[in-house]
């Protein structure tokens, strides 16, 4: 049976090719793969976010998609459309760039909350309608979407409804003086990209979750997961002076997501148990994207990851 860190180092090795850095980001969307979940990348251009992705896709062998998402897309573009043959009257299904076993939904806070919403079903039910007609969507599929945290005009927020279906909020960071340098030194007089070769499959991500399944995590454990994402609704009330950090605390989505995403990085990393250590390294990227912060916590200064920060301080760490 492949162990999880040899199947995560031969797609690293292949994704390396043409991405050099980003490891922990990497790690991350694995972990998605494995855990069934979808991935909001966030950074700013030119960080290499769609290459990664494009990459993570040839490396596992399975089918790729890119929409670039602008103001003027239809979600007719997303999922597809009814189309009238002349020859026979009859109407046939044409079907959208959904179908896919990878999407990549490049800069989704530029189009409509009408073509977001056309994202909702499918990666929410694994489907989508077309015509009145349900049709399923290839497995695995997973959506991986960008966005560029600085430029805001003329741009569509998620909603939180939307949102809270990502099972990651990963912050892509630039690259280290070492990595910019070897991205010179190997990028800077070669105009052709990499070819990538398939180094894994979609059938064996798929059995490789029936191992993920098995990975054992504790009844204190379990508790450990509960207590942090509860500990963010408790600051959503107001203390004795009036002043509350979070208008909303994260939903028991959260507590599933870091349920499965602990066990599948634990399973990556050699591991048959999830401890506490794996719970609390995941907690940000499970967790920034599921609370907000009221008017007076942003007024202090505060950040999503500050406050996900006292929440594990103040949380009891379990003893396994």
């Amino acid at each position: 049976m492949l162990t999880g860190p040899t199947w995560s180092q031969k797609l690293r090795d292949e994704i390396g090719l043409a991405v050099i850095g980003q490891d922990l980001v990497i790690e991350r969307l694995l972990v998605a793969l494995l855990a069934n979940g979808h991935v909001l990348l966030e950074g700013m251009p030119g960080l290499a976010k769609t290459l990664l992705v494009k990459s993570l896709g040839s490396a596992l062998g399975v089918q790729f998609e890119r929409i670039q998402f602008t103001p003027d897309l239809l979600p007719s573009d997303v999922v597809g459309t009814m189309i009238f043959s002349p020859k026979d009257g009859t109407f046939t299904a044409h079907r959208g760039p959904i179908f896919a076993n990878l999407v990549l939904a490049d800069e989704i806070n530029r189009a409509p909350a009408k073509v977001q919403s056309a994202l909702l079903e499918g990666m929410q039910e694994r489907q989508v309608t077309i015509g009145g007609q349900t049709h399923p969507l290839p497995r695995p599929f997973l959506v991986m979407a960008t966005q560029n945290p600085v430029e805001q005009e003329g741009t569509y927020p998620l909603p939180e409804a939307q949102t809270d279906r990502f099972l990651f909020k990963l912050l892509v960071e630039y690259p280290s003086a070492e990595e910019e340098a070897t991205m010179l030194t190997r990028w800077g007089q070669v105009t052709r990209a990499p070819v990538l070769q398939a180094v894994s499959s979609p059938d064996e991500l798929l059995s490789l979750r029936t191992a993920v399944d098995k990975i054992h995590i504790a009844p204190a454990i379990e508790a450990y997961i509960l207590a942090l994402v509860r500990g963010t609704r408790a600051l959503t009330v107001p203390d004795d002076k009036g002043y509350r950090m979070l208008t909303f605390g994260a939903s028991p989505r959260a507590s599933l997501s870091l349920y499965t995403a602990g066990r599948a990085l634990a399973w990556l990393r050699g591991l048959d148990f999830v401890s506490p250590s794996i719970i609390q390294e995941l907690a940000p990227d499970v967790l920034r994207h599921r609370i907000a912060l009221t008017y007076e916590a942003e007024a202090a200064e505060q950040t999503a990851d500050r406050i996900i920060g006292k929440v594990i301080e103040r949380t009891s760490v379990p003893s396994i």
